[in-house]
């Protein structure tokens, strides 16, 4: 009894050794991928695909990772032991975590380079981290009396969310990148440690010093099987980077939205690897009908911008998700072949993440990856049928065929109805009553697979889709590695606009008499527009003007002659709508003007001091900003490229961060004087409201503004005594305007 019982308790500590470990590594995985890209964000940006490019690289590095731990399980027990520990402090003389100084390599495009950078930078570490989960289970197994590993996984994904949690809660409020870099490495240097006791846990077992022979390991799984792994694991991975970029693109753009489905996804592993099986056989029950019904908005690309439309798409990523990781916990094999299922998983995540991150931008003019990957979720889940009525002897075949082409008759019928009111906020409640009836003859369907799937897609064809697919067709769109831009010409308002997603990057009159006057943002009353107006009073009649962000160079039309004007953009897709005519401010009012395309604040660095009177900063592609324009570091770079009495505009305008504080709080450190203008024009047809800051090392600069200036007023920034925001340490968090999303 004695022996029972001390051999039970052995196994529960052991267990609770291997759970730690694998809690910890995990822990630390997900909480280096936002703290790499952070450090990033002064040399990439804040687009959307650089997040699934990094996201790219962390599955391409877990998927060698899984290769070597699958590898190394050839070994003996000991040797595994002996040779991961070493790896690990060979890799731990690369901390503390840092980006590694490779500049931008002529012709490698953007989606290469910024792989390259990343891989280089956290490869080592993040390559043996990402081994020691399949490796620990695989330790775990080792004992007899362990029992299966298979919940160690879900621990592990556990440990990865609250590390994913951790770094925009935690960690980037409280502590700037380097003490970020050097709390990560002691976490490394207690990862070692357990990755020592679990193996010093196991160097004692009968077997831990034999090789294991191949066919221990019992036979390989069929490539039926091996396909399907690759599947069910890709489905996911490539639906939560798609997911990120449909809300961001034609949701919802707000901070921290990145978080959100990463996080959800793997939540979706600790739900379906769990032991108990009650919660992931639900959700696998609703999933359907939440495919159905949020699946449906897949196409949409109007821009909805509500709350529950993100979290609608939000759900349905963690429901599919869960179903997909559920069907693959099915076929899981036995304990012996762990580390060759989990290297599976790993490559079906990259497979995943190559489609949506690297194809797709190159091959797709919107996020049409996904609803391609909804509708590939949608012919690989679990189907349980509500209405089994097709089955069995309740009806025959042939009245079961006639029954099925009626309700697909019917579906087509609400779809074409939908079409009519899907668009027009007046009619959201017919629209919604539609949407309800046609997921209800989908739920009538399921029995057949591919009727569920010809719902999914009328569904998805009546609810805004026709309009996503025409502007395919018409070649309103263009997609870049930094975005995906839609030109639409509104032939009633004789209007032509440029849109970024959800965010108005500038309109254009088509009226010949019109055609050079500065809309949106840009208006009459807007700080840059007076600023432009009173440039030759303030700083001469030849004064040096630069623009960071382009648009449709609405700010063009405001130069004077004798100005020499320089813009800058990232994007050369951007640039092209100026080049082939679609927007002509560029052609008709600054032909002469220099466009220089790469990232501003490094463009900006390369020059000359004091090379402009004014400078423009307006290169905000949405709400989601790019912190890293705004720290001490770029307002150093800005004041920098100005003259001893320039003027520095900076554009701030932003639905859900008080951008203003962190600006003063900058001004204040840097020694700068600050003055705000917000405008609201009375025409919202034509302008937006809008808010720009005027900044100058001079206060006279700023009184002499004011004084040309009259009628529109221009107060002192709102300073909350906020700390200034660094390359270093910088947090949104503090700055989110919450009662926003709910608008």
């Amino acid at each position: 009894m004695r022996t029972s019982e001390s051999v039970k308790a052995g196994t529960g500590a052991a267990r609770g050794l291997y759970v730690a470990t694998i809690l910890v590594g995990s822990f630390l995985l997900f909480l280096v991928q936002p703290m790499v890209a952070r450090m990033a964000l002064p040399r990439l940006g804040g687009a959307p695909n650089v997040w699934n490019s990094a996201m790219l690289v962390y599955q391409a590095l877990l998927l060698a990772g899984y290769g070597y731990a699958h590898a190394l399980g050839r070994l003996s027990l000991r040797r595994q032991v002996l040779v991961h520990l070493g790896l690990l402090v060979l890799a731990g003389l690369t901390l503390p975590v840092g980006l590694v100084a490779l500049p931008p390599l002529p012709g490698l495009p953007e989606a290469l380079w910024v792989p390259l950078l990343l891989g280089l930078s956290i490869g080592p570490v993040f390559f043996v981290v990402s081994a020691q989960a399949p490796l620990m289970q695989r330790w775990f197994a080792a004992d007899p009396q362990a029992g299966a590993p298979w919940a160690l996984y879900a621990a592990s994904n556990l440990g990865s969310f609250a590390g994913l949690l951790a770094y925009p809660l935690l960690a980037e409020p409280l502590l700037s990148l380097r003490w970020q870099s050097l709390v990560w490495t002691g976490g490394f240097a207690l990862l070692v440690l357990l990755v020592a006791l679990a193996g010093a846990s196991r160097w004692a077992q009968p077997s831990a010093h034999m090789p294991v022979p191949e066919e221990a390991a019992g036979p390989a799984p069929g490539w039926r099987t091996v396909g399907l792994w690759l599947l069910l694991s890709a489905v996911p991975s490539g639906l939560m980077l798609s997911t990120t970029t449909h809300l961001t693109t034609d949701i919802f753009a707000m901070p921290l939205l990145w978080v959100i489905p990463l996080g959800l996804y793997l939540l979706s592993f600790v739900t379906a690897f769990a032991d108990r099986r009650g919660p992931v056989r639900a959700v696998t029950r609703i999933a359907p009908v939440v495919v159905l019904f949020a699946g449906s908005y897949a196409m949409l690309s109007n821009g909805s911008g509500t709350l529950w439309a993100a979290g609608g798409t939000c759900l349905l990523l963690f429901c599919v998700a869960s179903a997909l990781h559920g069907r693959l916990y099915d076929l899981r094999p036995g304990p012996a072949q762990l580390t060759r299922f989990y290297l599976a998983m790993s490559a079906g995540g990259v497979l995943g993440g190559v489609f949506t991150a690297l194809v797709a931008p190159l091959v797709f003019d919107w996020a049409w990856e996904h609803p391609l990957l909804v509708l590939a979720a949608a012919l690989l889940m679990p189907l349980e049928p509500l209405l089994r009525w097709s089955e069995g002897d309740a009806i025959d075949r042939g009245p079961a065929r006639i029954a099925l082409v009626m309700l697909l008759a019917f579906a087509a019928f609400l779809g074409w109805q939908l079409d009519q009111y899907a668009l027009r906020a007046e009619d959201g409640l017919v629209a919604m009553g539609l949407t309800i009836f046609l997921v209800g003859t989908g739920v009538m369907v399921m029995a057949w697979r591919g009727a569920f799937a010809a719902v999914l897609v009328l569904a998805m064809v009546a609810q805004g889709g026709i309009w996503t697919i025409r502007a395919t067709l018409s070649g309103e769109r263009t997609r870049s590695y930094f975005g995906i831009y839609t030109v639409h010409d509104r032939q009633g308002e004789r209007m032509r606009t440029l849109a970024h997603g959800t965010t108005l990057h500038g309109e254009q009159s088509l009226d010949p008499a019109h055609a050079r006057d500065a809309l949106t943002y840009y208006g009459p009353g807007s700080g840059v527009w007076l600023a432009l107006a009173a440039t030759p009073a303030i700083e001469g009649p030849h004064a040096r003007v630069g623009v960071v962000g382009l648009g449709t160079g609405s700010l063009a039309c405001r130069a004077r002659p004798g100005q020499r004007w320089t813009f800058f953009k990232i994007d050369p897709a951007i640039l092209r709508f100026s080049t082939s005519g679609k927007f002509t401010y560029l052609r008709d009012c600054t032909p002469q003007a220099r466009v220089v395309i790469g990232d501003a604040r490094l463009e900006l660095g390369k020059l000359p001091p004091a090379a402009f009177d004014v400078l423009v900063i307006d290169a905000f592609s949405s709400d989601a900003i790019p912190v890293h324009l705004l720290t001490r570091e770029a307002l150093a770079v800005y004041t920098r490229a100005l003259s001893p009495h320039g003027l520095l505009m900076l554009h701030i305008s932003n639905r859900y961060i008080d951008l203003e504080p962190v600006v003063a709080a900058n001004a204040r450190d840097g020694g700068l004087a600050a003055l705000s203008r917000l405008d609201n024009p009375a025409d919202r047809d034509r302008y937006t409201p809008s808010r720009w800051i005027a900044l100058s090392r001079k206060a006279g600069v700023l009184e002499a503004l004011v004084r040309s200036s009259p009628g529109h007023p221009w107060t002192p920034l709102e300073d909350t005594g906020a700390k200034a925001w660094s390359d270093d340490h910088a947090s949104i968090l503090p700055f989110i305007r919450w009662e926003s999303f709910a608008n």
